[in-house]
């Protein structure tokens, strides 16, 4: 299967979160796009500051919240920064210091298990879309496009 970009809302379950998210699907393994990303953002020359085991969490705590939901196989999300384009972008305008650190999520959905999804959030016009192609850069790095 070819990599490509989908619309969030194919991937998605909210149409809240469809809009505010922009995704690339893969039939790559959840652990390749995983080292795939780690490397992307290396080859930035940026740290990772945290990964987030999202769907660990989900699964270990399922049923003390009296859930019988499996939400998804794999789901990571990665924290990082750029120095160089978060001054650029809070230059412009300082509240974008909001949207510090920037994220990227890996996910298999069970209904999906041969799709990985790997994407971020949809930032707004203007100066953050500095960040918006830095992680397009990455999360397309990540999956060989």
């Amino acid at each position: 299967m070819k990599n490509f970009l989908l619309a969030a809302a194919l991937t998605l379950a909210s149409p809240l979160a469809a809009q505010e998210a922009i995704t690339f699907e893969t039939d790559q393994s959840f652990d390749d796009v995983v080292f795939g990303l780690e490397s992307a953002i290396v080859d930035k020359g940026l740290v990772i500051d945290s990964v987030s085991h999202t769907g660990d969490m989900l699964e270990r705590t399922r049923a003390d919240v009296g859930s019988d939901v499996v939400l998804f196989t794999n789901a990571e999300v990665f924290s990082f920064c750029s120095a160089a384009v978060s001054r650029q972008v809070m230059e412009a305008d300082p509240m974008n210091l909001v949207f510090c650190p920037y994220d990227i999520f890996v996910m298999v959905q069970p209904e999906r298990p041969d799709v990985t999804v790997i994407g971020f959030r949809n930032f707004p016009e203007g100066p953050m879309q500095a960040v918006e192609d830095l992680l397009t850069d990455i999360a397309k790095a990540a999956i060989g496009e």
